[in-house]
């Protein structure tokens, strides 16, 4: 494909991501780039969007490696989402949304979730800055992340364990599994997200005392108590620490807070409230719950989980902390 780059739309861990357009037509889509050199995550990225096909998911257009500026580019080329990100979404409906609203998004990731679920794949960093919007509703985006479930490859370590930290579940911030009951967890978090505008986990000052928050308080986010009866259930299902316990997206699928959504309504604005809450009303959010993103080599360098939030806590300052607002992301070596 013949194409144009345009203006950067966003930063992921190791991408940038382009609006571009083909030269030989009016064709506009979106391109996530980063040099060949360093460019197998998203070489896997690719690989893997390249066999979704969803009205869920996020489309894919094609790869190429062109050259600019003397450096070789890897391009992976997807559907553009003019709309922006879930979270974008929360911000326009001035800091939270109502619950129609939330019933409406739900449902698509989840219906996003168990086609992805069926084929094996765990998408393994859902929030509300992975979700992209748009006329048709919400579609799952940023495969980064993801991986395919494969028992001996993860028990092999090989295989290493990412995401937010602010969305992670129990057992990932423990190193121990990530897998489909992990993105369940992060769209319990999401569906608070959606529903307060602010994180999932308050009071934390630091990845560290949020990671070992996560691991071993024995604690689950905290429900909002204005929802109601059906979405409080809905979520306890998703956010139970035991990940045996949780609800699989096909289960989730035929819970009743998403069986009294509209099936007749297409459109977004049928749910959006006519008078959104005052920006001034959103919780403040804690910057920790940006993308960032750990590599499992830190959850093995010491003996015990315990140990190991200790360490990271203790040797905080060693890591490469990036809190501005183009690349807010941990990585550690």
């Amino acid at each position: 494909m013949d194409w144009i780059r345009d203006h950067t739309i966003g930063h992921g861990s190791t991408a940038a991501v382009f609006i571009a357009k083909s030269r030989f037509s009016d064709e506009v889509f979106a391109v996530k780039s980063v040099e060949l050199s360093q460019s197998q995550i998203l070489q896997k990225e690719q690989k893997i969007l390249s066999e979704l096909s969803s009205l869920y998911i996020v489309s894919y257009k094609g790869y190429d490696v062109t050259k600019e500026k003397e450096k070789l580019m890897f391009n992976l080329m997807m559907e553009y989402m003019p709309d922006g990100t879930l979270s974008d979404e929360i911000l326009k409906q001035g800091g939270r949304m109502n619950e129609p609203l939330i019933r409406y998004y739900t449902k698509q990731i989840v219906q996003g979730l168990e086609y992805l679920h069926s084929r094996s794949i765990a998408h393994c960093d859902i929030k509300g800055q992975n979700i992209l919007v748009g006329k048709t509703g919400a579609k799952i985006a940023d495969f980064g992340c993801a991986r395919w479930i494969d028992p001996a490859e993860r028990d092999s370590g090989t295989v290493p364990i990412g995401g937010t930290p602010m969305f992670m579940a129990p057992e990932v911030a423990r190193g121990e599994e990530q897998g489909c009951p992990a993105d369940i967890w992060g769209l319990g978090c999401t569906i608070i997200e959606m529903a307060t505008g602010g994180s999932p986990w308050n009071n934390v000052t630091n990845a560290a005392s949020l990671l070992y928050k996560i691991a071993f308080s024995g604690q689950s986010p905290e429900i909002p108590k204005f929802l109601s009866l059906q979405a409080k259930d809905f979520l306890n299902k998703c956010l139970r620490r035991d990940s045996k316990e949780r609800w699989t997206a096909k289960q989730l699928l035929k819970h009743p807070f998403l069986e009294e959504s509209n099936s007749n309504s297409t459109k977004i604005q049928d749910f959006v409230t006519s008078s959104p809450t005052s920006i001034l009303d959103r919780d403040i959010w804690n910057s920790i719950e940006e993308s960032e993103t750990m590599d499992s080599t830190l959850l093995q360098t010491v003996s015990s989980p315990l140990q190991r939030l200790k360490e990271l806590s203790s040797n905080s300052g060693e890591l490469n902390w990036r809190w501005n607002d183009d690349h807010r992301w941990i990585t550690v070596r």
